[in-house]
């Protein structure tokens, strides 16, 4: 027998400027990392944090496409759960039962999407429209996604944070799935200073070298599905995800590469 308990949890909604009901947007899911919640990364309405306004003049300067982004939170009952390692890792993989049951659902049916319905299958039907990403922790719970998640996203952001270092293992995910390389997009990212730098990196190198082409590096989607950023000097802290996470979506949905 298991104990269950109800949970009500909060998670924040970035509309672009101009926001339209007349217009469609996609839709990229951010997760925070440790010690965190789903204001930290681009704060409230009444206390924006300074990633925000990043967003809204990349959007304005045409270098990021107009899309919504939805700022959850795996934590549970606490606002310092994300901060136990051990129980970080276990809520990032359930994670995607209630990414999935509820919260895309929420979203997706009061928002202006390409998702005509919430139902299983009509997730599957606008995935390509749909994108997940984070830094540290956050990046845990990106792997995550794609591991359970495949049929319902097309782009991944994971920063900083590895899964493991077999790349047979990432591409059997997606062979199982059913998918192929032109499936889905991976912008992967980390600071060379950065102590998941190495673990990270050895990940992304591992499944670039599987011999059956699941995953191909390239500097844009046309031409492959795996990117890796690498930057000189950057350290595991907020400066870096912001970063990452503006660079990463000038890959998605064609905007600027």
């Amino acid at each position: 027998m298991r104990n269950t308990q109800e949970l009500t949890k909060e998670a924040w909604v970035y509309l672009p400027y101009g926001y339209s009901e007349e217009e469609k947007y996609p839709v990229f899911y951010l997760s925070h990392g440790g010690w965190s919640n789903e204001t930290s990364l681009m704060g409230t309405d009444e206390n924006p944090r300074s990633f925000k306004y990043v967003i809204d003049h990349a959007i304005e300067d045409g270098k990021i496409q107009p899309l919504i982004i939805v700022l959850p939170t795996y934590n549970n009952t606490s606002g310092s759960d994300s901060g136990d390692y051990s129980l970080a890792l276990q809520l990032t993989d359930q994670f995607h039962n209630e990414l999935v049951n509820d919260l895309i659902p929420a979203v997706e049916s009061r928002y202006r999407t390409y998702t005509e319905d919430t139902t299983l299958e009509g997730l599957a039907a606008s995935r390509d429209y749909r994108g997940f990403g984070g830094f540290s922790m956050g990046s845990v719970n990106t792997w995550c996604t794609f591991r359970y998640c495949l049929d319902y996203f097309r782009y991944f952001m994971p920063m900083s944070g590895s899964y493991g270092a077999d790349g047979e293992y990432m591409a059997e995910l997606v062979k199982n799935s059913g998918y192929d390389w032109d499936d889905f997009f991976i912008f992967s990212a980390s600071g060379t200073n950065d102590f998941a730098y190495s673990a990270f990196k050895a990940q992304i190198m591992a499944m670039g070298s599987v011999k059956d082409g699941t995953f191909c590096f390239a500097n844009k989607e046309a031409d492959g599905n795996l990117s890796f950023l690498e930057r000189e000097g950057y350290s595991h802290d907020g400066k870096a995800a912001d970063e990452y996470t503006y660079n990463g979506l000038r890959f998605f949905w064609n905007g600027e590469q």
